[in-house]
């Protein structure tokens, strides 16, 4: 098994099937979640505090 191959806690490789059902699942709830006013504040938050840490490193 290679290095970089996703295993779960049994050491067993999780099928690509399971990443493209958890990801049908999933992405439709967290767009919906991203367009509402607290999703965006969220996001903002985010971005604000990413900046915050690249700023002292660039300079």
């Amino acid at each position: 098994m290679a290095k970089d191959t996703p295993v779960n806690n049994c050491g067993r490789e999780i099928p690509e099937y399971a990443y493209q059902a958890m990801a049908s699942c999933l992405l439709p709830v967290i767009q919906r979640y991203f367009e509402t006013e607290e999703g965006k504040q969220a996001f903002n938050e985010w971005k604000a505090k990413k900046q915050d840490r690249k700023e002292p490193s660039d300079k």
